[in-house]
């Protein structure tokens, strides 16, 4: 599933790009032969009227109308077992690639270490 996303990214970047010339149309009609005619339906359903019909999601936020994700949603993405579009505005769903360095986990820093407190004796 993540294969057919990636090929709608970039079928999304070439149509809605400023340059449209043989090279490019012939890169269209290449990407739009790899992505099953269901998806690719919707896809151009949402193009007609004007909008992207893929948006990311980040934050658990879809960045097409900027509505909450459910959890449920993004980690089916996450684990790229089916294709998922957004409940509210109907683009399909795509997690960006994490940069390797983002997934590291860093161990915690150490508390710093205090001296004990000195009691105060009172005078009798």
């Amino acid at each position: 599933m993540k294969i057919i996303m990636q090929n709608l990214l970039k079928l999304q970047t070439l149509e809605f790009g400023e340059i449209q010339d043989a090279q490019t149309a012939a890169a269209i009609a290449e990407l739009r032969g790899k992505i099953p005619p269901p998806i690719l339906g919707h896809y151009d359903r949402l193009r007609v009227h004007g909008k992207k019909g893929l948006a990311t999601v980040n934050h658990q936020v879809c960045m097409g109308c900027h509505l909450h994700v459910p959890l449920g949603v993004i980690l089916t993405l996450k684990h790229g077992r089916d294709v998922q579009f957004c409940e509210n505005c109907g683009r399909y769903l795509y997690l960006p690639e994490e940069p390797a360095a983002a997934q590291a986990t860093t161990p915690p820093a150490a508390k710093p270490v205090r001296a004990p407190r000195r009691r105060q004796t009172t005078a009798p």
